[in-house]
């Protein structure tokens, strides 16, 4: 299937981009007219040519070449809004059925890519073909840059009237970019082919280079150029112009496989001393390129024996390969020489020569040849990324389908260059998309609730458009926002989602127009209103400064509980880190409607040090979870205070929020939002009715959530905070599995230079505690990192972290893995239910983070900030791995497939190299 950028089938790319007809809007496939039946036909040439892609720019209709029987597809109803069409006239060109090219201006843009559709891990060969001539010529040269993916190739000079670029690539996804990058003048296309290559020895697992097609000969030939059906990939061997003696014969090869096709292998050039090729990459600049030659050999004589036909062979004089005999190997009459060399100026003398006449009778022979330059795979944006602003755009067009910008947006969004309107940083190997500005851009419709998925974005300006609805809740989940600009959407409802409302360092702007009446309809007030407004705001003013100084003397000076009793009423407590004071609301509950929310105590749920946990309803209906101290325990007054404080001043998704509490006859509760899914501890091993399966990606899940979480306590207000008690039953699971970390009871600020007064008491729970702390006593961030390093192994390993019903070298869940961990012995640990239902890659790097929480001194931990980092990446290498393998079973791929899969894609480059804070402690995985 094919895309390119033009605004009419931006929907129907999203369908193959994601594999999933549901992610288009129906209503907007009516708009495609007769898109439909050019698919349909798409669809029946490329599975009737095995997977080829034959693209022809500006003909009038679709064809088939007679002598090829390659079907060829028009551009013209797909891309007719898209460059224009231009005559080439060039004497040369036989081929009367094509001799157009699609021209791009550099006025409409700097990059135009066509994307096509292939299958991850299969070898492919793209072509394209470039016609110019005196039809096209202008006054200077035109010259511009060809990708495969984000990696330049060659320079397309208007100079060269008839020019194919090819290159051999890996699929490392589920499509390609061809693009063309504007340079000087307008740029232009006539033919793009895609083929897939069955058997081909060019990349030999190797995806993290591209190879430019130099030449590629027929010795020996001197009739016509081979190319499909003979070559079944459709490579192009052209004739022989050398001098040498042609030598043809119908042998059959023995004892040997090799894709070449007989026809051209059955056709060779000889010399009684030496055959000599000259080659120079005219597109190379004076700089070192590596090159890889590909010699194919097959003795034509059968009556030649070994040692009769014996050759060196050397490239730029250097000896490759010294008496080198086709028939060494008796058992076969063909072999193939692979030869990597350097040049730093393009140029290649190929030198087969005699061996010293005492050792062989005859000359050399060689039937063909293949000439590549090596390309170093550019870095790309991560995948989940591109998925997500390709989401993002096509959601958009649904509304736009016109929009210039977004009509615009094509290829890879951040290499070369952004696509216009976005900000990227570059990231660990890849870049992210930090930036999204599509200001003054007419846009109407819905924000795209997608847009919060983009987890890295900082800024997001939709400005000056006529964009309706509300803003989405998703955006809460973007924890790098720092401005947000909707100003000048006037049917825009300008209320943020809670969490964003209370973020400090959070920019808004939901400013008017410049030009816009402020009598209009938007926004009219009388002035009574205008009246009442003002003088609400000086009431709130008073009544903040109030609460202020209220909310200061409980945080400067213990208070005590009784003064926080009102029946029924609402404390806005601010968070002492936002100099706006936006608050946190925490209501406080009497007695009577905490019993009458939870009937009276009637469904525990669980019990802690604290006291018991109840479950309850609020009057409107929110479920809730009431934590009730009792009379016997070990935590009192300071640590429900402590909570209360602490949970008064910060929110986070990952954070278990606190709703209210309550203070009366000598009773202390807390209340909070019902977690549906109970504790990690639960579904790993806790109770049967409560255990569940959890699969590994959703493990992963829990495991950064909780990481974002802790992460956000130790970065919060330029104080860190301390959570002291981390560990399984304290990370609940919320009615989506979103997991939130919960029970402060025990968290302190981290000690700072001149603080007095510092409890030495060491707080923690067996099996979790940092040895570290226990010994000095030295509290730190660092003894959360050893506690949720053990939390990794739970969630790895299914165990509990201290269990003396095991022998007693397995007591102590560290003390057991780590030496599995370091002997690269994973498969040994993990947990029996989610064996062969993980991507190796991704479990090594959890595994990798936890065995460097868990080091003994703390100076040698990772801070949370790069634990999340790690997860995340591990996170969208499983993510990447399940899509594929669920391409694969909708393909009929067995479950053992899947499981051979996985372990074999671990062994290959992934979409990014891990932290270099974490060492490579960890045995590589080795292969079966």
């Amino acid at each position: 299937m094919l895309r390119f950028a033009a605004s009419e089938v931006l929907l129907v790319i999203f369908v193959r981009w994601k594999w999933k007809w549901r992610a288009v809007d129906k209503m907007a496939l009516v708009n495609l007219g007769g898109l439909g039946c050019l698919l349909c036909l798409f669809f029946h040439v490329t599975y009737a040519q095995e997977g080829f892609v034959s693209l022809e720019c500006c003909s009038p209709s679709n064809w088939t070449d007679p002598y090829t029987k390659i079907n060829w597809t028009s551009d013209i109803d797909v891309f007719q809004h898209q460059g224009r069409c231009r005559l080439v006239t060039l004497p040369e060109l036989n081929d009367t059925n094509y001799n157009e090219a699609r021209i791009f201006s550099i006025d409409s843009g700097n990059k135009w890519c066509y994307n096509l559709t292939t299958i991850r891990e299969h070898d492919y060969l793209i072509r394209g073909t470039f016609l110019h001539g005196p039809s096209l010529r202008t006054s200077t040269d035109v010259f511009f840059d060809v990708l495969i993916g984000t990696t330049k190739i060659t320079q397309v000079n208007s100079s060269v009237d008839d020019l194919e670029v090819e290159g051999v690539f890996r699929a490392t996804n589920g499509y390609i970019n061809f693009c063309l990058v504007a340079g000087k003048g307008d740029s232009y296309i006539s033919k793009l082919e895609l083929r897939p290559l069955n058997d081909s020895l060019y990349l030999k697992e190797n995806s993290s280079v591209i190879l430019k097609v130099v030449s590629r000969v027929d010795l020996g030939n001197t009739a016509h150029a081979i190319r499909y059906p003979q070559d079944p990939n459709d490579r192009i061997w052209t004739v022989d112009a050398s001098s040498n003696k042609p030598l043809i014969n119908n042998v059959s090869i023995y004892g040997a496989n090799t894709s070449v096709p007989m026809e051209v292998l059955q056709s060779a050039a000889t010399n009684v001393e030496r055959l000599q090729f000259v080659h120079a990459d005219v597109n190379t600049k004076a700089s070192v390129h590596d090159y890889l030659v590909f010699l194919y050999l097959l003795e034509l004589n059968s009556s030649i024996k070994t040692g009769q036909r014996v050759f060196d062979i050397y490239v730029n004089g250097e000896k490759f390969y010294e008496k080198f005999d086709i028939l060494q190997n008796t058992t076969s009459n063909y072999r193939e020489a692979v030869l990597k060399v350097n040049s730093t100026d393009g140029y290649l003398n190929i030198s087969l020569i005699k061996a010293s006449a005492n050792v062989t009778e005859l000359g050399p022979i060689c039937n063909a040849y293949e000439i590549f330059q090596v390309h170093k795979r550019a870095a790309e944006t991560l995948q989940v990324d591109v998925d997500k602003i390709v989401g993002v755009r096509n959601e958009f067009l649904v509304e736009n389908p016109g929009n210039v910008v977004l009509g615009s947006w094509s290829g890879d969004p951040c290499l070369p260059s952004t696509w216009k309107g976005l900000g990227c940083e570059h990231n660990n190997g890849g870049s992210v998309i930090t930036k999204l500005d599509l200001s003054s851009n007419g846009l109407q419709g819905f924000l795209p609730p997608i847009i919060g998925d983009l987890k890295e974005l900082t800024e997001i300006n939709v400005r000056d458009n006529n964009i309706t609805g509300s803003i989405p809740e998703s955006f809460s989940l973007l924890r790098h926002l720092t401005n947000l600009s909707f100003g000048c959407n006037p049917l825009l409802n300008n209320h943020l989602p809670a969490d964003l409302s209370h973020r400090s360092n959070l920019t808004t702007d939901f400013g008017r127009c410049a030009n816009e009446d402020p009598s209009g309809p938007q926004l009219r007030l009388s002035s009574y209103a205008i009246g009442s407004v003002a003088g609400g705001s000086i009431l709130f003013t008073v009544a903040l400064g109030i609460i202020f100084t209220c909310v200061y003397r409980h945080v400067k000076y213990p208070v005590s509980t009784k003064s926080l009793v009102a029946k029924n009423a609402i404390f806005a407590l601010p968070s002492m880190d936002d100099i706006d004071l936006k608050p946190i609301l925490i209501q406080a509950f009497s007695l009577e409607s905490i019993e009458t929310a939870t009937c009276k105590y009637k469904t525990m749920i669980g019990e802690g040090g604290f006291g018991a946990v109840y479950r309850g309803t609020l009057p409107h209906a929110q479920e809730v979870a009431v934590k009730v101290r009792s009379a016997t325990s070990t935590q009192g007054t300071r640590e429900f205070e402590n909570e209360l404080n602490l949970l008064s001043a910060i929110r986070h998704e990952n954070l278990v929020p606190l709703l209210g509490y309550c203070c009366e006859k000598d009773q202390q509760i807390l209340v909070y939002p019902f977690m549906s899914n109970g504790s990690l501890q639960d579904r790993l091993y806790g109770e049967a009715a409560k255990r569940k399966s959890l699969d590994w990606q959703t493990r992963l899940s829990i495991a950064l959530g909780a990481a974002q979480g802790l992460m956000y306590l130790h970065t919060f207000a330029e104080r860190c905070v301390i959570h002291r008690d981390v560990k399984s039953s304290n990370i609940l699971l919320d009615h989506s599995m979103c997991a939130k970390v919960a029970d402060f009871g025990f968290s302190k600020y981290a000690p700072q230079e001149g603080d007095s007064g510092v409890s030495l008491e060491v707080r923690g729970t067996a099996g979790y505690l940092d040895p570290e702390y226990y010994s000095t006593q030295h509290l730190s961030a660092k003894s959360d990192v050893f506690s949720f390093g053990v939390v990794l192994l739970e969630i790895i390993t299914g165990r509990e972290p201290l269990d003396l019903q095991r022998p007693r070298n397995e007591w102590s869940l560290v003390e057991w893995a780590t030496p599995f961990i370091r002997d690269g012995r994973i498969e040994e640990i993990a947990d029996p239910s989610i064996k062969s239902g993980y991507h190796v890659e991704a479990m090594y790097r959890v595994v990798e983070v936890a065995l460097e929480c868990i080091e003994l001194y703390s100076a040698s931990r990772p801070c949370m900030v790069d634990i999340v980092r790690e997860l995340e990446h591990a996170l969208i290498i499983e993510i990447n791995a399940s899509e594929y393998m669920r391409s694969i079973e909708s393909m009929g791929g067995s479950n053992r497939f899947i499981s051979l899969e996985r372990k074999v894609v671990a062994t290959t480059p992934t979409v990014s190299e891990p932290s270099p804070i974490f060492s490579q402690q960890i045995a590589p995985p080795q292969p079966r």
